[in-house]
């Protein structure tokens, strides 16, 4: 896009009436679904768990991104994926779908800028896995650039708060690109990438060489400005190292769990959230939920078949699972609606 016709769009995007998410009945979250008759959704769903609408997706969805103030949602197609589509949640029609350039794949995250004028979306070179995020300005929905993530294959990617810059899970698996067979187990190399919006590399974490099988997937924001990040091991089936990271200024931090606890999740973390100074990792392989203290101590596990979506709610968390139950997680675990759905990996809590 021209800079004129650029700048123009903005211009008559300012002076344009713009609603708000609270004119669609303030969703909580947006969640990807299967239906019955095996077509996909893209959900928004309240606190107490009412779908308030459900928009067509052309395949399976994976996560999505909420315009941090208009009504208009991104859901992401699932790795490899070749098509983002966006949505006007008011009207329940599409705005327009992304696809991403020739030899890129989407890899299933996105997020928008502060002032929602950029979309970033979690990109890889389909022949080599090499991590991209794509940059697509929200006026007209156009590709405006792309930049290196620094790792291979990687997955969710969140902006900091206070900032404009970017953290990305680079998981380290190089896949094929038709069939996602896992081409590099031996010798992958995850890390956690800060980058500016210029592509800008701050800071670089790994983990210790014995652990980097552990592929770095799923990011939750901690409110001090730390982040979590869930994983899912890809080495020998008979260890069960660490789920759960934190990431603090370029640095990562293991959290173990009790011994009795630690196969549990069997090897695999799906999701992963924040909220009231707790964390916690899901994992429908193991239908278990893991909680954790900020700190990362180890609180408690608690059971739930195909549980994988998660989200901050008051005074804990809201939990999805491939039945078509949304619960809410306190102390326990409590059901709050049941649907004739299959919900997808992730709960993407609105406004974050």
């Amino acid at each position: 896009m021209r800079r004129r016709g650029f700048l123009g769009s903005l211009l008559a995007g300012a002076l344009a009436p713009r609603l708000s998410w609270a004119d669609v009945g303030s969703p909580a979250y947006l969640a990807a679904a299967q239906r019955p008759d095996g077509l996909h959704e893209l959900h928004g769903i309240s606190l107490s768990g009412e779908s308030l609408f459900a928009l067509p997706l052309p395949a399976r969805g994976h996560a999505a991104a909420a315009h941090p103030t208009r009504p208009v949602a991104v859901g992401f197609a699932r790795r490899p994926g070749h098509f983002a589509l966006v949505i006007d949640c008011a009207q329940g029609r599409e705005i327009a779908r992304l696809t991403p350039p020739e030899g890129r794949q989407f890899n299933g995250h996105g997020a928008f800028s502060g002032d929602g004028r950029v979309l970033y979306t979690s990109e890889q070179l389909a022949e080599t896995s090499e991590g991209r995020i794509g940059l697509w300005e929200t006026a007209g929905w156009q590709r405006i650039a792309e930049i290196a993530t620094h790792g291979i294959g990687p997955h969710d990617l969140r902006r900091l708060p206070l900032s404009e810059d970017l953290l990305v899970a680079n998981g380290g698996i190089a896949t094929d690109p038709t069939d996602r067979t896992k081409l590099n187990i031996a010798s992958m190399r995850p890390n956690l990438a800060r980058v500016t919006p210029e592509g800008a590399l701050i800071s670089l974490a790994e983990l210790p060489e014995t652990l980097a099988q552990n592929s770095l997937r799923h990011l939750a924001l901690l409110p001090d400005g730390r982040a979590a990040c869930a994983m899912q091991w890809e080495g020998d089936a008979a260890e069960a190292p660490p789920l759960l990271a934190l990431w603090d200024a370029g640095q990562l931090t293991l959290c173990p769990v009790p011994e009795a606890e630690s196969f549990v999740m069997q090897n695999y973390a799906g999701s992963i959230a924040a909220s009231a100074g707790r964390i916690a990792i899901t994992s429908p392989k193991g239908g278990a939920v893991q909680i954790f203290a900020e700190d990362g101590r180890f609180l408690q596990t608690l059971r739930r078949a195909d549980a994988c979506g998660v989200a901050a709610a008051p005074g804990g968390f809201t939990l999805s699972d491939g039945n078509g139950v949304l619960s809410h997680l306190g102390e326990s675990l409590s059901p709050l609606r049941q649907a004739s759905l299959k919900w997808d990996n992730h709960l993407v809590a609105v406004g974050l």
